[in-house]
């Protein structure tokens, strides 16, 4: 198939050049179409729910509307975690689904059981509603709307945010890409009639009447139409209240005939909602933001473009002095991360280039092999354009030219070795040319395309990957296949046919610089090798005390989930003491500002953003805020070098800020974390139980004992305590007395401090509430209890204090909940350690140092959950990758020991990666883990390259193994080191890059390099001795050694095999896999056959030249005669002229047939003596598991006969028990026969004697 599919090549050039010209055009048009973004979105597939209740403390939220909707949740199919944060005013739940689910399919299923949910959440306490559909990558891009210079007094912060809401906002919904705005900060504009309880009172209204009055005069309606002649005329009664003067103006009741008016009692006004979030910028104060969050599946790239357009359109069209100034784009820190990966692709590609062209010798077969880079890129965009997977730094992170080309330098160099070997100093003819490329590609391109199958198969554990290490890395394995697969295709197709197109004609046989630099590494190499093969001990052991070294070295590495993505950017949470108010934490934030700002110039803008938005994707309490810092080019900074450097020093000047504690993250990496894990640090400890107080507890003792640990910074505890309340406890039998009920005391509270609703006051298509409150100086009073009265069923007023206890204590500030329990969080960023030892040693820390009572329990989440999850499921799949690896060697090379010895490339190529890690002070990450899988894969194909050479020359009739091995090394050490210097010298630009995404892109590259360092020396110098070992017969005779023999089954086939000696003993023999087809091949009679046959005519053949006896004669004649005549005769046969010539071509040909019948029937030997061996094998096994299954039905015969004689069961449980005993027994008997069908045949082929 693969030589027809060349030979199609060869001859049918244009066919080849069209088809080209199409995959270049599909490539270009699929690169257009491919989102961009700078990371791969990891955020699982979760559904939010939200519901805002302002006037509900945190127990009354989980109770009335949290618990309510996990419940309903807890049966939706296909769910896997249910979480959720209840705080003053609001509850979230999120729902988190398998990631196979569509979203829509998923908000479906939510939407259907909240309407169940509803119905138990009370009316007056807030509606339930579903976030928008957006990610951690949403927010991508967030901006301040400023006053310019000259007009700061003209404009307020409630009207900022009017403009923010009713222009800006309308304005940007609708933008592609884009699914909500969400606005921060600022005042959001009300009516309010602000009540002074002493005068209401001395006019005997209570706030509820107020409300009431307002409410039932304020309303439109219609009367249908009247019909006067030939019109109509439509009725319509307008009510609504307009503006501060009609609300004046509404009668509240009549006292003594004469009206009592709003204005009469109290102050109407333009307000502001209590508010739960702001915004300040750059230690100037409040300002007014706005967030863009961007749909789900939605190009980045794009919606960041079509959201500044229509900005540019909206800064036209906003009133006089007002301009949206942006302070975080992901524009930039997307072209940051690509300028990166494209800087990192083109000097690798070039770096590629210029080795090819060096080593090969061939400027032409360098730029062919060149041309598979792009022409395999553009086929990886049009896969993944299909598969819709985005251009980031992780899909196109990994990808190594020199990896991608290796097929197309392993068919080049065979076409130029060839053309050099028969053409030297000669013009090639066409023919010749299309020929000598037909043979050379065909005969190298097996070992090529096998090759290329195996870098394909490592990169199958990868692609086992699930959740958030799936989506981060499986886009990187699918581009990498992507590109190998067309790389694949095009050594197939497009190489051989631009070969025989574009290669040179005429063959000089003057030196190149290539054949100089090869002729300098033969030099060098040649003593190296004849060393290694007269100490081949020495050097074998040495290699096995290198990987030994490794691995421990391995094992002090330590490992994190990813290295850190530096963003550019910093975010820094900010926390002052519970129960601190929302003018505090301005004050606070302002002041971490000014500090920041005035000690580092490399800060262009600090922008904090407290408590929480108007669209709570980001639920804080007032006393947290969120403080993005954005920063200046990495090159313009002058404060610090690196980021923990900056990170320390920014910690140390905010110390002089009292009441506030600071930690660092970055946007991004603080959105992933809080959304993936509920917590926005690297490692969440947390604590499960049911008491609120006790777990806060147990919460500050582990803080205590684990903030002396190295590497643990930024502890935070979760703030479930602290909340200060006043609580209002109600005296049920004063109530009862004065007639009154709860629910309008209820109404009362919450009227004087939040604010009663009275209706909707329109300005235009604008509207804002009209509510009824307290005025400032009475809502400010925490005495204002004692001046709330309450109208009793007989009329009367009673101050509230009559009827309720009030008092000051403290109350849980957050409740939060994990799969329906509750729970305590402690955060911990690592600094300057790996995540995995640090999390071991806090576990052995608390699991000896901290009490948990009963139902209480401890987990880890963050990103050491997601480590120890990707590294579960690789411990499955990287060896299954590996066992296909061996299996694919072995149906390549028919051999066992053929195949061991390539696959021991395996682990001495991970000697060099383990070492580079260790070198450069990295810890083994997932990243490093993708870099030992692509190193895998190229060393297996330089093993099956110098294999594939040493059979190839046995073949050819060179049976010395020295000068099989050293002809051989000598033949392919160019291909070899072409293949590994390009792999390697491919990733150099990353392992040494320090531009942004560069830290993701350095563990894997080092990885590969180190590998292929140690992978190619040990390939060049220690697979030829094993070679030479396997096939000196060292190896058999150490397999024939109990011990040995048993350690290399089990490492193999991970089992025994033991067959009865057939010979009159009839005692066990344990047997290996090598062992039992020497003994068939000795005793089969179909070899001895063959044997014989080839013995016979190779006799037959030197007797062909024989030309039969010299006859000689003497006669004696006429002895009766005086003359004696004398006669001599000479007699020799020479045949037919020719004939002896003839024959010996015959038997020549005769004996090549015989010894490929011979060979022929040796492999079909070894395939079924092996087959047999290993359906013994798996026989043995079923068996084993037949036998537990016979055992377990015996003893559940027993048990139903007991239970049966005792009356607890009926016969036909014991008949059922009976019936499956018997079954199994009869499948057990079936196996023993089957079994003694194998071994017969095993007999009849190991035992044969002719």
């Amino acid at each position: 198939m693969i030589n027809k599919i060349i030979q199609f090549s060869v001859d049918n050039k244009l066919v080849i050049g069209l088809f080209t010209f199409l995959w270049i055009g599909w490539g270009i048009y699929s690169l257009q179409q491919i989102p961009i973004d700078a990371v791969p979105d990891i955020t699982n597939n979760q559904v939010q729910v939200v519901t805002i209740s302002p006037s509900l403390a945190p127990q009354e939220i989980e109770k009335f509307i949290t618990y309510p909707i996990e419940i309903s949740m807890a049966n939706v199919p296909d769910v896997i975690e249910i979480r959720s944060i209840s705080r003053f005013g609001l509850s979230v739940v999120t729902i988190v689904f398998k990631d196979e689910i569509p979203i829509l399919d998923a908000r479906q299923l939510v939407g259907e059981n909240l309407n169940i949910a509803k119905g138990e959440i009370p009316v007056n306490l807030g509606s339930p509603e579903l976030m928008p559909i957006t990610t951690g990558l949403g927010e991508i891009f967030q901006y301040t709307v400023d006053t310019k210079p000259g007009y700061e007094s003209k404009y307020s912060a409630t009207d900022l945010r009017t403009i923010q809401d009713w222009i800006i906002k309308r304005q940007l919904s609708g933008t592609t890409g884009i699914v909500e705005i969400s606005s921060f900060g600022g005042y959001l504009k009300q009516y309010q009639v602000s009540i002074d309880p002493i005068k209401i009172r001395s006019y005997d209204i209570t706030i509820n009447e107020i409300q009431e009055a307002l409410s039932i005069n304020n309303e439109n309606t219609g009367g249908s139409y009247i019909q006067s002649g030939p019109y109509a005329f439509y009725i319509r009664a307008e009510g609504l209240l307009k503006n501060i003067q009609d609300i004046e103006n509404v009668v509240v009741k009549q006292i003594e005939g004469l009206p009592l008016l709003v204005k009469d009692i109290a102050k109407v006004e333009i307000g502001y909602s209590p508010r739960f979030g702001a915004m300040t910028k750059d230690g100037k104060g409040e300002v007014v933001g706005g967030i863009t969050l961007m749909l789900k599946g939605e190009n980045a790239s794009e919606a960041i473009g079509n959201v500044k357009a229509r900005i540019e359109q909206i800064n036209k069209s906003l009133p006089e002095g007002i301009e949206i100034n942006p302070y975080l784009d992901r524009a930039e820190l997307v072209s940051k991360v690509i300028k990166t990966v494209r800087n990192n692709l083109i000097e690798g590609g070039l770096i590629v280039i210029f080795i090819l062209v060096l080593l090969l010798g061939s400027l032409r077969g360098g730029l062919i092999v060149a041309s598979v880079i792009p022409l395999s890129m553009l086929f990886a965009f049009s896969l993944m354009n299909i598969f819709g997977v985005s251009a980031n730094l992780m899909s196109l992170g990994a990808i190594d030219f020199g990896i991608i080309v290796d097929g197309a330098v392993i068919v080049v160099e065979s076409i130029i070795h060839n053309l050099h070997l028969k053409f030297k100093n000669k013009n090639v003819s066409k023919a010749e040319l299309n020929d000598t490329v037909y043979l050379s590609a065909s005969n190298i391109m097996r070992s090529a395309v096998f090759g290329m199958l195996i870098i394909l198969i490592v990169f199958f554990p990868i692609m086992s990957l699930v959740g958030i290490e799936g989506k981060t890395f499986k886009p990187m394995a699918m581009t990498v296949s992507f590109a190998l697969f067309g790389a694949l295709i095009l050594c197939l197709t497009y190489v051989p046919m631009m070969a025989t197109v574009f290669m040179e004609r005429k063959i000089s046989d003057k030196p190149t610089l290539a054949d100089k630099i090869n002729n300098f590494i033969h030099r060098l190499y040649q003593p190296l090798i004849r060393k290694a093969l007269d100490y081949k001990k020495m050097v074998l052991l040495m290699a096995i005390a290198l990987l030994g070294l490794s691995l421990f070295v391995f094992t002090r590495l330590g490992a994190v989930f990813i290295p850190t993505l530096e963003e550019g950017d910093l975010a820094m949470q900010m926390n002052i003491p519970p129960g601190s108010s929302l003018n505090e934490s301005i004050k606070i934030a302002t002041k971490a500002e000014e500090v920041l700002l005035a000690n580092f110039p490399e800060i262009k803008h600090v922008v904090s953003k407290i408590g929480t938005a108007e669209i709570p994707t980001d639920p804080m309490a007032i006393e947290s805020a969120d403080i993005m810092i954005t920063l200046e080019e990495k090159d313009n900074w002058t404060s610090a070098g690196t980021r923990d450097e900056l990170v320390e020093k920014m910690k140390e000047n905010l110390e002089v800020i009292t009441g506030g504690s600071f930690e660092f993250t970055q946007p991004i990496q603080l959105r992933f974390n809080e959304l993936m894990t509920g917590v926005k640090s690297d490692i969440a400890v947390k604590i499960y139980g049911e008491d609120i107080d006790l777990l806060f507890q147990k919460a500050n003792e582990v803080e205590a004992l684990i903030k002396n640990i190295p590497g643990a910074a930024d502890i935070k505890v979760e703030q479930v305590e602290g909340l200060p309340q006043i609580f209002i406890d109600y005296k049920r039998d004063k109530i009862a007395r004065y007639g009154l009920n709860i629910k309008a005391l209820n109404a009362t509270i919450n009227a004087a401090m939040a604010g009663g609703k009275a209706g909707i006051i329109y300005e235009g298509e604008r509207k804002f509430d009209l509510v009824v409150r307290l005025n400032a100086n009475y809502r400010n009073d925490t005495r204002i209890y004692e001046k709330l009265f309450v109208r009793t069923a007989n009329g009367r007023q009673v101050p509230l204090m009559e009827v309720a206890n009030i008092r000051e204590e403290e109350g849980p500030m957050q409740i939060s909940r994990d799969n329906t329990q509750r729970q305590i969080s402690i955060g911990i960023n690592v600094r300057g350690r790996d995540i995995k030892s640090l999390v071991e040693e806090i576990n052995i820390n608390l699991d000896e140092n901290l009490n948990m009572p009963p139902g209480y329990f401890i987990t880890y989440g963050g990103q050491f959950e997601n480590l120890e999850r990707a590294m579960e499921r690789l411990e499955f799949a990287v060896p299954v990758a590996l066992g296909l690896i061996f299996i694919l060697l072995y149906f390549t090379f028919n051999s066992f020991s053929q195949a061991l010895m390539i696959f021991t490339a395996i682990p001495f190529a991970a000697i060099g990666g383990v070492i580079a890690l260790w070198i450069r002070d990295m810890p083994f990450s997932i990243s490093g883990g993708i870099g030992f899988v692509a190193l895998f894969g190229v060393a297996v194909l330089d093993g099956l390259v110098l294999i594939t050479c040493f059979n190839q020359l046995k073949n050819e009739g060179v049976l010395d193994l020295k000068e099989r091995i050293l002809k051989g090394t000598a033949l392919r050490i160019r291909p070899v080191i072409m293949t590994s210097l390009v792999a390697s010298l491919g990733f150099l630009p990353m392992a040494l890059s320090s531009s942004a995404g560069g830290e993701v892109q350095r563990p894997l590259a080092t990885v590969v390099i180190g590998g292929l360092v140690s992978a190619t020396i040990l390939t060049l110098l220690v697979l030829p001795v094993i070679y030479n070992l396997f096939e000196s017969g060292v190896f058999q005779k150490w397999f024939k050694k109990p011990a040995a023999k048993t350690g290399i089954i089990t490492l193999i086939i991970g089992t025994g095999f033991c067959i009865p000696n057939l010979s009159d003993a009839q005692e066990l023999k344990t047997i290996s896999l090598e062992d039992a087809i020497g003994m068939a091949v000795v005793n089969n009679p179909t070899i001895k056959d063959g044997e014989l046959k080839i013995k016979s005519t190779q006799y037959y053949k030197k007797s062909a030249l024989n030309f039969g006896d010299t006859e000689f004669e003497y006669n004696r004649g006429q002895i009766n005669d005086e003359i004696i005549d004398y006669q001599y005769f000479i007699r020799q046969n020479f045949g037919v002229p020719f004939e002896q010539s003839a024959k010996v071509k015959y038997n020549k040909q005769e004996v090549k047939v015989y010894e490929v019948e011979l060979e022929n029937n040796r492999r079909e030997l070894v395939r079924t003596v092996t087959q047999h061996y290993y359906e013994w094998i798996w026989l043995l096994k079923k068996k084993g598991i037949i036998t537990q299954y016979l055992e377990y039905f015996d003893e559940m015969v027993k048990v139903a006969d007991l239970r049966y004689e005792t009356g607890e069961s009926n016969l036909l449980a014991k008949i059922v028990a009976e019936t499956w005993r018997e079954e199994t027994k009869v499948k057990l008997n079936t196996i023993n026969a089957d079994m003694a069908v194998v071994e017969e045949k095993f007999k009849q082929l190991i035992f044969s004697e002719g």
